[in-house]
């Protein structure tokens, strides 16, 4: 049985991915923010698979410090049920904020959380997806177009905007995809972003306030359902032979920014290990 970990798994595109997974014979290790969360999400996803495709985790990913915790909690349960091997990697947990927020860590709370939470995560199981010839699946956002990493001010602490930091955070998303298909492809990994398009979830209602969360509640009444960009990630995980794209949209390869270079990548990169304090390995040269 292969496993799949989701971060970001309680409710809206999460919950309906592990759903869908679960369904499918996949068991999930699903990670939600608080335990009551994770303990509602576990029965709903008990109801319609099989008993014992699911467990859940729970953890803070905007502090580097539960993602520490959280890798180490994954890895021992992988070795003892999974022989040490983990299938996909979904780096789902996200956000939108409405002012100027940090982690403990002093990241600005978007670019923590839609990006760092899974470039940290990743290096952490990176052990446990090359056993498997793993996958790792970014949620992206067409919004990633349009704009530049602001490299230097990545946390936009001298002039906050609220939307530019929500699209450079899933710019990076695309970047770290990008960059981790140039580490380890010859290794077997391969990492995608899914553009899950306007969907009817939360996501811009929490800790945002005033007209972020007014102009969310009205926009999401045209989205989706989150069941719809949740079966594009079980695509990913069901194509065999691994797609060779990068980003998709409704089961389908998409295109994607011109920002989303090598070497924006390797420079992400490098940022990204600063801050949260690994160290991946260099790209594989062509």
């Amino acid at each position: 049985m292969r496993t799949v970990v989701i971060t970001g798994a309680t409710s809206g595109i999460g919950l309906e991915i592990a759903k869908l997974l679960a369904k499918q014979g996949f068991r999930v290790l699903g990670v939600g923010r608080d335990w009551d969360r994770c303990q509602r999400a576990l029965e709903i996803v008990t109801r319609v698979s099989a008993p014992g495709r699911a467990e859940f985790f729970a953890a803070d990913l905007l502090q580097q410090r539960e993602i520490i915790r959280l890798a180490e909690e994954l890895g021992e349960t992988l070795r003892v049920t999974a022989e040490g091997e983990l299938f996909a990697l979904i780096n789902n947990a996200g956000c939108a904020r409405g002012w100027y927020m940090t982690t403990e860590d002093g990241y600005e709370q978007q670019f923590a959380l839609n990006f760092l939470a899974g470039f940290s995560l990743t290096y952490r199981l990176l052990p446990q997806l090359k056993k498997a010839n793993g996958r790792v699946i970014m949620t992206g956002s067409k919004s990633h177009n349009g704009i530049g990493v602001h490299w230097n001010d990545v946390m936009l602490s001298r002039r906050y905007n609220p939307l530019t930091a929500y699209k450079q955070s899933k710019l990076c998303c695309l970047l770290f995809a990008r960059g981790l298909n140039d580490r380890y492809a010859h290794q077997g990994i391969r990492a995608y972003a899914v553009d899950p398009g306007l969907v009817r979830t939360d996501i811009g209602n929490k800790d945002t306030g005033g007209l972020v969360n007014l102009v969310w509640t009205l926009r999401k009444r045209g989205g989706a359902s989150p069941e719809i960009p949740a079966r594009t990630f079980l695509y990913l995980c069901q194509a065999e032979p691994a797609p060779e794209g990068l980003n998709y949209f409704r089961c389908r390869e998409r295109g994607y920014s011109r920002q989303v270079t090598s070497a924006n990548a390797d420079r992400l990169f490098a940022l990204g290990e600063r801050l949260c304090g690994v160290q991946y390995d260099k790209r594989a040269e062509a």
